[in-house]
Protein backbone atom coordinates (compact mmCIF):
# COMPACT_ATOMS: atom_id res chain seq x y z
CA UNK A 1 0.00 0.00 0.00
CA UNK A 2 1.50 3.34 -0.88
CA UNK A 3 1.01 6.19 1.62
CA UNK A 4 -1.37 8.91 0.14
CA UNK A 5 -1.44 11.67 3.47
CA UNK A 6 -1.94 12.26 7.21
CA UNK A 7 -5.15 12.92 9.11
CA UNK A 8 -4.06 15.77 11.08
CA UNK A 9 -5.61 15.77 14.34
CA UNK A 10 -5.26 17.55 18.06
CA UNK A 11 -6.31 14.88 19.75
CA UNK A 12 -3.75 12.36 19.95
CA UNK A 13 0.11 12.74 21.28
CA UNK A 14 2.27 14.22 18.77
CA UNK A 15 4.96 11.81 17.91
CA UNK A 16 7.46 11.39 14.63
CA UNK A 17 9.82 8.74 13.21
CA UNK A 18 11.48 6.68 10.28
CA UNK A 19 9.91 5.40 7.85
CA UNK A 20 8.43 2.08 9.90
CA UNK A 21 8.00 -0.04 6.09
CA UNK A 22 11.90 0.55 5.02
CA UNK A 23 12.98 -1.88 2.20
CA UNK A 24 16.41 0.00 1.68
CA UNK A 25 18.68 2.71 2.18
CA UNK A 26 16.64 5.20 -0.25
CA UNK A 27 13.21 5.21 1.73
CA UNK A 28 14.47 4.68 5.14
CA UNK A 29 14.90 8.08 6.42
CA UNK A 30 11.71 9.17 4.98
CA UNK A 31 9.32 10.64 8.16
CA UNK A 32 6.46 9.54 9.68
CA UNK A 33 3.96 11.10 12.15
CA UNK A 34 0.89 9.62 14.56
CA UNK A 35 -1.67 9.33 11.99
CA UNK A 36 -0.77 8.18 8.26
CA UNK A 37 -3.37 7.18 4.95
CA UNK A 38 -2.17 4.79 3.03
CA UNK A 39 -4.30 3.21 0.06
CA UNK A 40 -4.52 0.42 -2.56
CA UNK A 41 -6.26 1.33 -5.37
CA UNK A 42 -6.57 -2.04 -7.16
CA UNK A 43 -8.93 -3.31 -3.94
CA UNK A 44 -10.43 0.06 -3.55
CA UNK A 45 -8.97 0.01 -0.24
CA UNK A 46 -7.88 2.71 2.21
CA UNK A 47 -6.34 2.09 5.62
CA UNK A 48 -5.64 4.57 8.71
CA UNK A 49 -3.02 3.83 11.03
CA UNK A 50 -2.35 5.24 14.59
CA UNK A 51 0.68 5.33 16.19
CA UNK A 52 0.19 7.29 19.03
CA UNK A 53 -2.06 7.59 22.32
CA UNK A 54 -4.96 9.82 22.76
CA UNK A 55 -4.57 12.71 25.09
CA UNK A 56 -6.97 12.90 27.38
CA UNK A 57 -10.55 13.67 27.23
CA UNK A 58 -10.04 13.80 23.43
CA UNK A 59 -11.83 10.59 22.20
CA UNK A 60 -15.06 11.72 21.16
CA UNK A 61 -13.80 14.48 19.31
CA UNK A 62 -11.51 12.38 17.51
CA UNK A 63 -14.19 9.50 16.82
CA UNK A 64 -16.68 12.55 15.51
CA UNK A 65 -13.67 13.93 13.07
CA UNK A 66 -13.10 10.46 11.97
CA UNK A 67 -16.45 9.64 11.18
CA UNK A 68 -16.99 13.17 9.38
CA UNK A 69 -14.08 12.28 7.21
CA UNK A 70 -15.27 9.24 6.13
CA UNK A 71 -18.59 10.19 5.51
CA UNK A 72 -16.80 13.02 3.42
CA UNK A 73 -15.14 10.77 1.64
CA UNK A 74 -17.83 8.43 0.94
CA UNK A 75 -16.55 5.37 1.97
CA UNK A 76 -18.76 2.78 1.52
CA UNK A 77 -18.36 0.93 5.11
CA UNK A 78 -15.58 1.13 7.73
CA UNK A 79 -13.86 -1.86 9.29
CA UNK A 80 -11.85 -1.35 12.95
CA UNK A 81 -8.92 -3.71 13.69
CA UNK A 82 -8.34 -3.48 17.76
CA UNK A 83 -7.91 -6.10 20.91
CA UNK A 84 -9.12 -6.97 24.01
CA UNK A 85 -7.76 -7.70 27.45
CA UNK A 86 -7.79 -11.48 27.30
CA UNK A 87 -7.54 -11.54 30.70
CA UNK A 88 -11.26 -10.44 31.34
CA UNK A 89 -12.58 -13.13 29.18
CA UNK A 90 -15.49 -14.81 30.79
CA UNK A 91 -16.11 -18.53 30.49
CA UNK A 92 -17.83 -19.06 27.19
CA UNK A 93 -15.16 -16.70 25.51
CA UNK A 94 -12.57 -19.01 27.18
CA UNK A 95 -13.81 -22.38 25.59
CA UNK A 96 -14.14 -20.76 22.16
CA UNK A 97 -12.20 -18.88 19.61
CA UNK A 98 -10.32 -15.68 20.49
CA UNK A 99 -11.98 -14.02 17.70
CA UNK A 100 -14.93 -11.94 17.46
CA UNK A 101 -16.29 -9.42 15.61
CA UNK A 102 -19.34 -6.50 15.83
CA UNK A 103 -21.89 -4.55 13.39
CA UNK A 104 -23.37 -1.77 13.47
CA UNK A 105 -27.72 -1.84 12.90
CA UNK A 106 -26.73 -0.71 9.15
CA UNK A 107 -23.77 -3.12 8.42
CA UNK A 108 -25.63 -6.02 9.42
CA UNK A 109 -28.35 -5.70 6.87
CA UNK A 110 -25.68 -6.21 4.19
CA UNK A 111 -22.97 -8.73 5.32
CA UNK A 112 -24.55 -10.60 8.71
CA UNK A 113 -25.26 -14.00 6.71
CA UNK A 114 -21.65 -13.78 5.34
CA UNK A 115 -20.37 -13.72 9.03
CA UNK A 116 -22.73 -16.28 9.69
CA UNK A 117 -21.67 -18.84 6.84
CA UNK A 118 -18.05 -18.08 7.71
CA UNK A 119 -18.67 -19.53 11.06
CA UNK A 120 -17.57 -16.30 13.13
CA UNK A 121 -18.74 -15.46 16.76
CA UNK A 122 -20.54 -11.95 17.42
CA UNK A 123 -18.80 -10.26 20.73
CA UNK A 124 -20.93 -10.91 23.53
CA UNK A 125 -22.88 -8.58 25.92
CA UNK A 126 -21.76 -8.93 29.28
CA UNK A 127 -22.61 -6.76 32.42
CA UNK A 128 -22.19 -3.04 31.90
CA UNK A 129 -20.77 -2.79 35.40
CA UNK A 130 -18.52 -5.95 35.91
CA UNK A 131 -19.38 -8.29 38.97
CA UNK A 132 -22.52 -6.70 39.42
CA UNK A 133 -24.90 -9.29 38.72
CA UNK A 134 -27.88 -7.33 38.71
CA UNK A 135 -26.65 -4.81 35.71
CA UNK A 136 -27.75 -4.01 32.28
CA UNK A 137 -25.91 -5.91 30.06
CA UNK A 138 -23.90 -4.33 26.96
CA UNK A 139 -21.16 -4.53 24.74
CA UNK A 140 -17.95 -4.02 26.16
CA UNK A 141 -14.29 -4.00 24.79
CA UNK A 142 -11.88 -3.86 27.79
CA UNK A 143 -8.76 -2.68 26.73
CA UNK A 144 -9.79 -1.57 23.27
CA UNK A 145 -9.26 2.04 23.37
CA UNK A 146 -11.38 4.15 21.24
CA UNK A 147 -13.26 1.09 19.57
CA UNK A 148 -16.22 0.79 21.64
CA UNK A 149 -16.80 5.02 21.51
CA UNK A 150 -16.10 4.29 17.84
CA UNK A 151 -18.87 1.69 17.26
CA UNK A 152 -21.28 3.88 19.49
CA UNK A 153 -21.17 6.92 17.14
CA UNK A 154 -20.85 4.82 14.11
CA UNK A 155 -24.29 3.55 15.00
CA UNK A 156 -25.67 6.37 16.06
CA UNK A 157 -24.63 8.15 12.36
CA UNK A 158 -26.16 4.99 10.66
CA UNK A 159 -22.55 4.59 9.30
CA UNK A 160 -21.56 0.98 7.92
CA UNK A 161 -18.73 -0.42 10.73
CA UNK A 162 -17.57 -3.50 11.21
CA UNK A 163 -15.02 -4.19 14.42
CA UNK A 164 -12.63 -7.22 13.93
CA UNK A 165 -10.90 -7.83 17.08
CA UNK A 166 -8.81 -10.39 19.29
CA UNK A 167 -8.20 -11.42 22.84
CA UNK A 168 -4.65 -10.50 23.52
CA UNK A 169 -2.19 -10.08 25.87
CA UNK A 170 0.72 -7.56 26.66
CA UNK A 171 4.40 -9.13 24.99
CA UNK A 172 5.04 -10.13 21.41
CA UNK A 173 1.97 -9.44 19.84
CA UNK A 174 3.34 -10.23 16.45
CA UNK A 175 1.34 -13.80 16.15
CA UNK A 176 -1.95 -11.65 17.10
CA UNK A 177 -1.27 -9.04 14.08
CA UNK A 178 -0.93 -11.80 11.76
CA UNK A 179 -3.97 -13.89 13.07
CA UNK A 180 -5.91 -10.32 13.01
CA UNK A 181 -4.93 -9.98 9.00
CA UNK A 182 -5.48 -13.61 8.49
CA UNK A 183 -9.02 -13.27 10.05
CA UNK A 184 -10.06 -10.09 7.94
CA UNK A 185 -8.85 -11.71 4.95
CA UNK A 186 -11.18 -14.80 5.73
CA UNK A 187 -13.71 -12.17 4.98
CA UNK A 188 -12.58 -10.01 2.24
CA UNK A 189 -10.29 -11.92 0.47
CA UNK A 190 -7.28 -8.79 -0.20
CA UNK A 191 -5.21 -12.03 -0.64
CA UNK A 192 -6.18 -14.97 -2.77
CA UNK A 193 -5.04 -18.36 -0.54
CA UNK A 194 -2.58 -20.52 -2.54
CA UNK A 195 -4.44 -23.67 -1.11
CA UNK A 196 -7.92 -24.78 -1.34
CA UNK A 197 -7.15 -26.33 1.99
CA UNK A 198 -8.44 -24.35 5.14
CA UNK A 199 -6.08 -25.72 7.84
CA UNK A 200 -2.72 -24.91 5.58
CA UNK A 201 -1.55 -21.41 6.20
CA UNK A 202 -1.15 -20.32 2.59
CA UNK A 203 -0.77 -16.42 2.90
CA UNK A 204 2.34 -14.74 2.98
CA UNK A 205 2.49 -11.43 4.71
CA UNK A 206 5.31 -8.76 4.57
CA UNK A 207 6.33 -8.16 7.65
CA UNK A 208 6.95 -4.19 8.07
CA UNK A 209 11.01 -4.10 8.35
CA UNK A 210 11.07 -2.33 11.60
CA UNK A 211 9.55 -5.10 13.62
CA UNK A 212 12.91 -5.98 13.42
CA UNK A 213 13.70 -4.21 16.45
CA UNK A 214 10.47 -4.69 18.37
CA UNK A 215 12.57 -5.24 21.56
CA UNK A 216 15.34 -3.20 21.23
CA UNK A 217 18.36 -3.43 19.14
CA UNK A 218 20.11 -6.52 21.03
CA UNK A 219 22.78 -7.03 24.14
CA UNK A 220 25.90 -4.92 23.40
CA UNK A 221 28.99 -6.49 22.91
CA UNK A 222 30.88 -4.52 25.41
CA UNK A 223 28.58 -7.21 27.78
CA UNK A 224 30.34 -10.05 27.13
Amino acid sequence: MSKIGYFYTDCLVPMVGNNPYATGEENSTELSINAEVYSLPSRRLVALQLRSIFIKYKTKPFCEKLLSWVKGSNCARVIVLSSSHSYQRNDLQLRSTPFRYLLTPSMQINVQNKMKSLNWEEMEKSPCIPEINDSEFCVRIPGGGITKALYDESCSKEIQMAVLLKFVSEGDNIPDALGLVEYLNEWLQIIKPHSEDPTVPSLRWKMPSSWRLLFGSGLPPALF
